[in-house]
């Protein structure tokens, strides 16, 4: 069982500060539509900052009960996949008490290194275990140290044809799943 994370506190910004960014309409739409089609179980989004959470909220209730419900239902079944949540704690407890397993976090970065977890690995692992899964992408300019150092795995970065990676958050989330949960 595969769940998502877009997490948006404790990450870097380009100076290397930790902070918390901003959530982004674009993100939601795109990356509840992937996991929808990629069948993760769930999609959350993390943000410390109630007046973010709640501008998130608003726009999920549309598509989900409001106008946008009745006006596009593809999008509405993608929207049920999201839950907001202050922090990772939070998602880690929610995901325990939903699946009855508390999950294995992997975490994603474009700098990884070393003993890496490969993309075809993990794709075995979501087939032949009964273990539930949360993989951490972040926003910024990369996750903070404290969450990758506390993650059961670091996945592999994705490698273009040169030394360039710095895609949007939603082009990783979708080539990751597209090579994870591809049949």
């Amino acid at each position: 069982m595969l769940y998502i994370v877009l997490l948006h506190y404790p990450v870097y910004n380009k100076e290397g500060k930790i902070v918390t960014t901003a959530i982004a309409n674009m993100d939601i739409h795109d990356i509840a539509r992937l996991a929808k089609t990629y069948g993760v179980q769930g999609f959350y989004i993390v943000n410390p900052i109630l007046e973010q959470r709640n501008l998130a909220q608003e726009i999920i209730s549309h598509w989900r009960e409001g106008y946008g419900a009745h006006f596009n239902k593809f999008r509405q079944t993608a929207f049920e996949l999201i839950r907001i949540k202050e922090s990772l704690p939070d998602v880690l407890s929610d995901i325990a008490q939903e699946s009855g397993y508390v999950p294995q976090t992997i975490v994603t970065g474009a700098n990884f290194e070393g003993d890496l977890l490969k993309f075809t690995e993990l794709r075995e692992m979501l087939k032949n275990s009964n273990l539930t899964y949360f993989l951490i992408f972040g926003t910024g300019s990369g996750i903070a140290a404290d969450v990758v150092n506390m993650a059961d795995y670091r996945l592999e970065p994705i490698r273009g044809q040169g030394n360039y990676n710095h895609l949007a958050v939603r082009s990783a989330v979708a080539i990751v799943l597209d090579r994870v949960m591809s049949v």
